[in-house]
C-alpha cells in the first residue's frame, strides 16, 4: 500500500467532543502547528485542553466526577473522539493487535482501498476514542476501518507523548519520575522502579525504629503467633495503590547553595523546565498543552515562550487572556470560542491590526464591534443601561471598528468562523449585500440604524426647543467652541445662540448636524481641514458619544429612539444569559 508519508510527530487532525462538562458539542479540525484558542471567560477553553489531556493521558485517570458530564446528566454519557496523525516510531503496529489505520481525505478519515492500491494517496491516521460511562468509569478505544474497536492501551498513550503546562499544579508531573512524564521519557530507564524497590526491600527498616516500636513490633509478631497469622515480621517497601516510589524522585536544583525541588520554584520556572525537558528527547515532539500561558511570566517571557512554541515540532493547544502573548503569536493558527460554545477560526493577517490596537476584542466573553469612537462612546452607555451592570462585569467589550469599511471587514472575518457578536454601525448606503448577510447571520445582534448614522437620528429626534440643550456641553468646555463652528457655517460673528437660530431659520437643526458630522459646505473647500475638525468639538469621540446617549435620555428622545434599540439590547441580555424586558428607561 503506497500512502503519504505521516508527520514526524503526533498531530489531531480532528476533534470531536460531546457531552463533555459545559461544552455539549464540538467539533474542531486544528492545525498542525501552533493553536491559540482565544474567548471569554467560561467559553470552554480549558475544558477543551482537559478534554485533550484525558483522551492522551499517560496514566489511567481516577474515577470520574458527576460534574465532567454535561448538566451532570450521567446517563448520558460523553464521549472525546480524535483522529492522529502517529509517527512511525510510536509502537501503534508493534500492539498485540495492530491497529488498521484509516485515510485522511483533508475532512475525513475514510477507509482505504483495498482494490486500487495505487489510488491510496491519503495519509494514514487512527482514530481513537475515550467515553465516559454511566458508571464513572473510563473506555479508551482504537476504531478500525474494518468497524471494529480494540483498547486504546496505556503505553501507546504514553509513546503518543502528552506535555501539559496547566494552571494547577499537573505540570510539576513532568518534573518528576512519573510514568509517562516528560522526564519519565527522557531518562527512559524501564527497570529503575524494580532496582529501586529491591534496594529499599534490602534495607533493614525495623533497626531505625525506636526501642518502643521495636518493642510494639516483637507483640505484635507474638499475636499474630498465637493466632496462626504468619509470623516473623518485619518492615520493608510492600508497593500498593498510590504514588510510585519513583513519584518520589524529581529534578532539584541549586538555589543559594541548597538543592530544592524544581516543583517548589515559581511556576513560570516550572513551565519553562518541563517544556524544556520533553525539548531534551531526540526526535521526540509530544503534543503540548498550555492553559494559559501568561502564568507566571512576566510579558517578554510570555512573548518568548509563545516564540519558543511556534519554532518547535509539537502541535500545540494554547489559550491565553494575554495581549501580549496574543501579539506574538505571530505564526500561530487562531480559533474563537464564543459564548455558546462554538469554535471558529480568525485570519491572523486579516485580524492582526486590530489584535494589536484592541486585544480586548477577542478576550472577551462577548464583543460589540462598534463602527466609530462616537458609536463606542453611545453604545457602553447604552448597554450599561440595559444591563444593569458594568460590562466587565458581564464579560462584554465594546471595541473600536475605525470606520465603515474596515468595520465591515473584521466582522466578516469573525462571522466567517460562526461566531456570535454585536455589531453597532450606521448605514452609509453602502456594500448593501454583505450588510444583508451579515444581518441574516447576526440577527438582532447586528444594529444598524434604518437610514443615516448616529447622529442624523439622534439629534433629528431633538424638538426644535430643546436644541440649545444639545448644545451645551455638561462640563461647559465644548459650547463655546460648539457655537462658534456654526457661527462660521453661517458667516456671522455673533455666536449667541439667539443670533445664530435667527441667521439659520428652519435649517438649524440641519446646521447642527453638518457641523456635528464635520461636513465640509459648498465652496469651503479651501478650508476643509477646518470644517472637518469642528465634529471633534461635538460628538465624534467616545466622551461625545456617552455625551450624545446621555443627552438622549435627558431631552426625552428615548420614546423615539426605543423601536429601533430595544431589540439590540435585548439580543445583548440574551447573549449575556439574562432575560429581555420591556423598556431600559422607567
Amino acid at each position: 500500500m503506497t500512502s503519504k508519508a505521516s508527520g514526524t510527530s503526533p498531530a489531531i487532525y480532528r476533534l470531536r467532543i460531546s457531552r463533555f462538562r459545559g461544552i455539549r458539542n464540538l467539533a474542531w479540525c486544528p492545525a498542525r502547528g501552533v493553536n491559540v484558542i482565544l474567548g471569554g471567560g467560561d467559553a470552554g477553553k480549558t475544558t477543551i485542553l482537559d478534554a485533550v489531556g484525558l483522551l492522551l493521558s499517560p496514566v489511567n485517570p481516577a474515577n470520574l466526577a458527576d460534574t465532567d458530564y454535561h448538566a451532570r446528566k450521567i446517563e448520558d454519557g460523553f464521549e472525546i473522539e480524535a483522529v492522529l496523525s502517529l509517527p512511525a516510531g510510536c509502537g501503534v503496529n508493534e500492539q498485540h493487535k495492530p491497529s488498521w489505520p484509516w485515510e485522511w481525505d483533508g475532512q475525513e478519515p475514510v477507509v482505504p482501498s483495498t482494490e486500487d492500491q495505487t489510488k491510496q494517496t491519503g495519509e494514514p491516521v487512527y482514530r481513537v476514542r475515550v467515553r465516559g460511562t454511566e458508571d464513572l468509569e473510563l473506555v479508551y478505544e482504537i476504531f478500525h476501518p474494518d468497524s471494529t474497536a480494540t483498547s486504546f492501551p496505556v503505553a501507546l498513550r504514553r509513546s503518543i507523548g502528552l506535555v501539559r503546562l496547566s494552571g494547577d499544579d499537573r505540570n510539576d508531573r513532568d518534573l518528576r519520575l512519573v510514568q509517562g512524564s516528560a522526564l519519565d521519557r527522557l531518562l527512559s530507564d524501564k527497570t529503575l522502579r524494580s532496582r529501586m524497590a529491591s534496594a529499599l526491600a534490602d534495607s533493614d527498616v525495623k533497626d531505625h525504629l525506636t526501642g518502643d516500636a521495636q518493642t510494639a513490633l516483637k507483640e505484635l509478631d507474638k499475636a499474630f503467633r498465637a493466632k496462626s497469622l504468619p509470623d516473623s515480621l518485619d518492615l520493608a517497601i510492600t508497593g500498593g495503590q498510590g504514588a510510585s516510589i519513583t513519584a518520589l524522585i524529581g529534578l532539584t536544583a541549586d538555589r543559594l547553595g541548597v538543592q530544592l525541588p524544581l516543583a517548589s520554584w515559581g511556576e513560570g520556572t516550572r513551565r519553562l523546565s518541563a517544556l524544556t525537558i520533553s525539548e531534551q528527547k531526540q526526535g521526540e515532539a509530544p503534543i503540548t498543552l498550555v492553559d494559559e500561558v501568561e502564568r507566571g511570566l512576566e510579558p517578554y517571557r510570555q512573548r518568548a515562550l509563545v516564540g519558543k512554541l511556534q519554532g518547535g515540532r509539537s502541535q500545540v493547544f494554547l489559550t491565553t487572556h494575554s495581549p501580549p502573548a496574543l501579539s506574538a503569536a505571530s505564526q500561530a493558527a487562531l480559533w474563537f470560542v464564543d459564548h455558546a460554545g462554538a469554535i471558529g477560526p480568525l485570519d491572523a493577517k486579516k485580524t492582526s491590526q486590530h489584535r494589536r490596537s484592541d486585544p480586548e476584542t477577542f478576550l472577551a466573553r462577548l464583543a460589540i464591534v462598534a463602527e466609530g469612537a462616537t458609536e463606542v462612546g453611545f453604545a457602553s452607555t447604552l448597554l450599561v443601561r440595559a444591563l444593569g451592570t458594568s460590562l466587565e462585569q458581564q464579560g462584554l467589550h465594546v471595541s473600536d471598528g475605525a470606520g465603515h469599511d474596515t468595520t465591515i471587514e473584521l466582522i466578516e472575518e469573525l462571522a466567517a468562523g460562526g461566531l456570535k457578536f454585536g455589531v453597532f454601525a450606521d448605514d452609509e448606503g453602502r456594500h448593501p449585500t454583505r450588510w444583508a448577510k451579515l444581518s441574516a447571520k447576526l440577527g438582532p445582534l447586528l444594529f444598524r440604524w434604518k437610514t443615516g448614522c448616529i447622529e442624523e437620528n439622534v439629534i433629528g429626534a431633538v424638538p426644535d426647543e430643546k436644541l440649545e440643550e444639545l448644545i451645551t456641553d455638561p462640563d461647559g468646555d465644548k459650547t463655546g467652541s460648539r457655537l462658534r463652528s456654526l457661527a462660521d457655517r453661517l458667516d456671522i460673528n455673533d455666536k449667541s445662540f439667539a443670533a445664530i437660530r435667527a441667521a439659520a431659520g428652519a435649517h438649524l437643526k440641519s446646521l447642527i448636524i453638518e457641523a456635528a458630522l464635520g461636513k465640509v459646505p459648498d465652496g469651503k473647500e479651501a478650508s476643509k481641514k477646518e470644517y472637518k475638525a469642528h465634529a471633534q468639538t461635538w460628538f465624534k469621540t467616545r466622551a461625545g458619544g456617552r455625551e450624545l446617549f446621555e443627552k438622549a435620555i435627558a431631552l426625552s428622545l428615548w420614546t423615539a429612539l426605543k423601536p429601533e434599540l430595544m431589540p439590540f439590547c435585548n439580543a445583548v441580555r440574551t447573549a449575556c444569559g439574562v432575560q429581555e424586558r420591556e423598556d431600559i428607561v422607567p
